[in-house]
């Protein structure tokens, strides 16, 4: 059953959903590291968990400021998880094709982030956000 509420807008938005996709992968890589890594493997997900969150919690917030500003913790979220690909690529921790992959996703994310901002940024310049339900 299709639950309708204006707050839950952002299910709509394509950079959402990929990043919930991101994270079903994020889980499926990292889920079974072994025990001396979980720590490192726990950071990773909830890394990669804060993006789709912070997309929703700005949206939900109404005031463009405060979407903007959530949007943006987004956007480092994704960094922090591009950095980690990076050093477990280079430990020998991740395969070349799960960092291929993983890291196409997010930079498809980084890219829908950032086309996200700058238009709500032309709403801002505009005067043409509303900022009530």
């Amino acid at each position: 059953m299709e639950r309708r509420n204006i707050n839950r807008g952002y299910m709509k938005l394509t950079v959402w959903q990929d990043a919930i996709a991101f994270y079903v992968h994020t889980v499926a890589v990292f889920r079974n590291w072994p025990y001396e890594m979980r720590r490192v493997a726990a950071q990773q997900i909830a890394g990669v968990d804060s993006i789709h969150r912070n997309i929703a919690e700005g949206y939900g917030r109404k005031s463009l400021k405060e979407y903007l500003q959530f949007l943006n913790f987004a956007l480092s979220s994704a960094a922090e998880s591009v950095s980690g690909l990076h050093a477990y690529r280079a430990s020998g921790q991740l395969t070349e094709h799960e960092f291929e992959a993983m890291d196409a996703e997010v930079y498809k994310i980084e890219n829908g982030l950032k086309r996200l901002i700058a238009s709500l940024q032309k709403k801002q310049r505009e005067g043409t956000w509303q900022d009530e339900f």
